[in-house]
């Protein structure tokens, strides 16, 4: 690959000592940079280290060798191939190709390193090492190298007005191939041609000579697509730049000649908004705009075949940028300047703003950087006080400050968002809620007065990345997931919420324009995400703040996509199977709102439609036993006419085969009993945990402790009774403690219980107070409604169906399973017999 292999990388120019296998160097001749070329056509910095070249037997010849100067290891080991073509590059470069898609580099600190391993090349190859590259890439057939080996030079016109269409039609002729590009970019340099042609552009232009001007311009534009680094040295330079930029404004294709060079010197201004002591450097930051510029605008779109033709000055770029970053970084003065300036109150906001910018220029060039440089990159910011800048200016008033400070953040997150979090648990020990970085985040999410939300999208996406669990590190001494989401949720979590609850206090959102949809739908899908990935924080969180009831008044949004946000959001939860969400959920009876949307949908069969139907069929599917009995329990009048799928039909079949092992509850629980011996351990010790975890006030505990219960007292032989018996006591409790609760519900002056909806024209027009579950045949007796929907005290009707599964004391669990209804009756009897007989064991085990 003749093309990727004349790209070259950037030049080493780091200081320091320079260690190597054997002891210490004390010149850096020899240091170098190894680099490959990868698959994007970018340099990959494969390590820092010292070359040597030496004899190795087991590859049989004279080879490279780099050792790291870190600690010795081997970077590089590549035998001299005496017909591969090495080509020296800006005087400290050396590129080859080691296989056909494989390039390799050594970036020379030194030019004398350099000049000292080319000869040892040269020397192995039997080459004169004043030339730069060792072999011609051809890649022709066998005709033309014949011919051309009978005129080993190519040679140029001399540079003349008269001759400028001859030398266009030789470049021209040149470019397809490979051999002729070699020798014509040899001539080039060897003659100074490009110097005299630049002279010829200036007679040109005084004559106003149009036709000259355009053959200038095919063969500048021709010299470019020779691809090589010397010429572009030249063409670059702080002399000819500006020229060449002219030659290329006379396009012969165009009726008008651009005015590149007037953009350049008059309407694009190069701000110092920190003087730059160091003119090396301040000549490669012009330079590097000028030939961005001219990759970007002035060079027309290249052709498929001429895409690669360019990639040596895509490196150009990307190693001119290198440099740039590493020689600021290296300026502390600079950038001590920079930060003190940032946040001194009496900058000025005209000033500020250009602080801003350039500081966001220098990250977006960080991303050029190798990880292991950008590592020390985001070091050098972070201790120069980054963070705490940013939060100074996202306390301003200037909106682009804002923006340019939030793009920053955005870099630092996505690079290390650890040390985001860091900073952020830090600062949160001296400073109140209201200014905490995150905060400030969320604020300026909640107040994006974009109307389609770009920024808030983008800030969303941030809090994703500092709040996902994936990408946080646990230690021997600390976890970073307890310790962040502890004060996440203890500092942050009502920041994000407020829109969302202060929008939810009536029975619909109070207010449902666009915007305030998107931002809302914005939220629940961060919530969502939580729910997901955060485990009892967010759990106590939604239980304690009735989060999910205030969720669900979305649903009556006008927005379908927030409505959808709504459910999609309550399905999350459900998917969990967690007994405690369920319970929560029948409590305050939240399958409500999702009811009354599937009906006011009507028979339109839409996102909406599928939606719940999914939902419920998951419950069906999952054979989630409290939610099956609470939906059939207190909707199953308004679901039971839905008949074009038999989600709710297989809702109630699972129902009343749940009700049937309950009326005939001892085979069923011996069944349970023994497959519970066999096959499952208690599951109650994790359970009662939890519970005990709820149980406990919000705010009588640090946020992320767990509280962790007694251990179990070992159990009597007079705690072991008999099953059945057992379970029978444990009903009857049941039932009349379900009576106390209602009866003090009632007498404590609640709303009486009800639901009651209006649909739209082809629905059930009303569902009356009584619950449906007192017309079923073997409902087990409770009072005539369930709890409104708010009501904590309220207690779900299903609470007898789920006594099997809510055991107290040292009793194993009455576990049903779906395959229960698929055994058949021999089966059974073979079961009961087994039991039966071993029913002494077990009682005494």
């Amino acid at each position: 690959a003749p093309d990727q292999a004349s790209a070259p990388p950037a030049i080493a120019g780091q200081s320091g000592g320079c260690g190597v296998a054997g002891g210490r160097m004390t010149d850096t001749r020899r240091r170098v940079k190894v680099y490959t070329l990868n698959e994007d056509r970018q340099w990959d910095d494969r390590g820092t280290g010292h070359v040597s070249s030496c004899y190795v037997e087991r590859l049989k010849g004279m080879s490279l060798l780099v050792r790291a100067e870190s600690d010795g290891s081997l970077l590089l080991e590549s035998k001299i191939n005496p017909n591969t073509a090495y080509q020296k590059q800006q005087d400290t470069l050396i590129v080859w190709s080691e296989a056909e898609n494989y390039d390799l580099a050594l970036s020379f600190q030194e030019k004398a390193g350099c000049d000292e391993i080319w000869e040892k090349i040269c020397q192995v190859q039997g080459k004169d090492p004043s030339v730069d590259i060792t072999q011609d890439l051809v890649d022709e057939s066998e005709e033309e190298r014949f011919d051309d080996m009978s005129s080993p030079g190519l040679e140029l016109p001399s540079c003349e007005l008269s001759r400028l269409e001859e030398i266009a039609e030789l470049v021209a002729s040149s470019l397809p191939s490979p051999l002729r590009r070699e020798k014509l970019a040899l001539a080039l340099e060897n003659e100074g041609y490009i110097k005299k042609l630049l002279e010829i552009f200036h007679v040109c232009e005084d004559l106003e000579n149009i036709e000259g001007l355009h053959h200038l311009y095919e063969i500048i534009k021709g010299i470019f697509l020779l691809n090589r680094t010397a010429l572009f040295e030249v063409m670059f330079s702080e002399e000819c730049i500006m020229d060449v930029i002219g030659c290329l404004e006379y396009d012969p294709s165009l009726s008008q000649s651009r005015k590149h060079r007037e953009f350049l010197t008059k309407t694009a201004k190069f701000k110092e908004v920190i003087p730059i002591s160091d003119p090396e450097l301040k000549q490669k930051i012009h330079q590097t705009y000028r030939v961005q510029y001219i990759q970007d605008m002035v060079l027309p779109t290249p052709s498929v075949f001429e895409e690669n033709m360019l990639s040596t000055l895509h490196s150009f770029i990307f190693f001119n940028k290198v440099e740039i970053v590493g020689m600021l970084q290296e300026d502390e003065k600079f950038l001590t300047d920079l930060f003190a300036q940032l946040t001194d109150e009496a900058t000025d906001e005209e000033k500020r703003q250009e602080l801003v910018n350039f500081l966001k220029e220098f990250c977006a060039f960080s991303q050029t950087l190798q990880p292991q440089n950008r590592d020390a990159f985001f070091k050098t910011l972070s201790n120069m006080g980054i963070l705490p800048a940013l939060e100074v200016i996202l306390g301003m008033d200037d909106a682009q400050v804002r923006s340019a400070a939030t793009d920053i953040f955005s870099y630092l997150v996505e690079y290390n968002p650890s040390m985001v979090r860091e900073f952020v648990m830090q600062e949160a020990q001296q400073n109140d809620d209201d200014i905490l970085l995150i905060n400030l985040i969320i604020e300026h999410m909640i107040c994006d007065t974009d109307p389609e939300l770009g920024g808030a999208v983008l800030l969303m996406g941030l809090l994703r990345t500092l709040v996902d669990p994936e990408n946080m590190l646990a230690t021997a001494n600390k976890t970073e997931k307890t310790e962040f989401l502890g004060f996440f949720y203890k500092h942050c979590m009502h920041v994000l919420t407020a829109p969302l609850l202060a929008n939810t206090t009536e029975d619909k959102p109070s207010k449902d324009d666009f915007q305030t949809a998107q931002l809302l739908a914005l939220i629940l899908e961060l919530l969502t995400f939580c729910v997901e990935h955060h485990t009892y924080h967010i759990k106590n969180y939604i239980i304690n703040k009735d989060i999910l009831r205030r969720v669900l008044v979305l649903m009556a949004s006008k927005h379908a996509f927030l409505a959808l946000c709504a459910l999609r959001f309550k399905r999350k939860i459900i998917g969990l199977k967690d007994e405690f969400y369920n319970r929560y959920i029948m409590k305050s009876f939240l399958f409500e709102p999702v009811v009354k949307a599937f009906l006011n949908n009507g028979s339109r069969y839409n996102l909406m439609n599928s939606a719940i139907i999914e939902m419920f069929e998951f419950i069906r599917v999952e054979d989630i036993k409290s939610l099956t009995a609470h939906v059939i329990e207190n909707y199953w009048k308004a679901l039971e006419d839905v008949d074009y799928v038999q989600t709710f039909k297989g809702l109630k079949l699972r129902f009343e085969q749940q009700r049937e092992r309950q009326d005939n509850p001892k085979l069923d629980s011996m069944r349970s009993i023994l497959r519970n011996h066999r096959y499952r351990r208690d599951a109650r010790t994790l359970e009662d945990e939890e519970e005990m975890w709820f149980n406990t006030d919000e705010d009588d505990m640090e946020d992320g402790e767990a509280v962790v219960p007694p251990s179990d007292k070992p159990k009597n032989d007079e705690d072991i009774m008999d099953p059945i018996s057992k379970f029978m006591e444990r009903k009857k409790l049941k039932e009349s403690e379900e009576k106390e609760v209602l009866l003090k519900t009632n007498l404590s002056g609640r709303q009486s219980p009800s639901f009651k909806l209006s649909f739209s024209s082809g629905t059930k027009s009303n569902l009356t107070s009584q619950s449906s579950a007192s017309n079923l045949p073997g409902s087990p007796g409770s009072p005539g409604s369930p709890g409104s929907p708010g009501s904590p005290g309220s207690v779900s009707k299903s609470t007898s169906q789920m006594a099997a599964i809510t055991t107290k004391g040292g009793l194993v669990g009455l576990v049903d399973y779906p395959d229960d209804d698929e055994e058949d009756d021999e089966d059974e009897d073979k079961e009961e017999t087994l039991l039966l007989s071993k029913k002494t064991k077990l009682e005494s085990s």
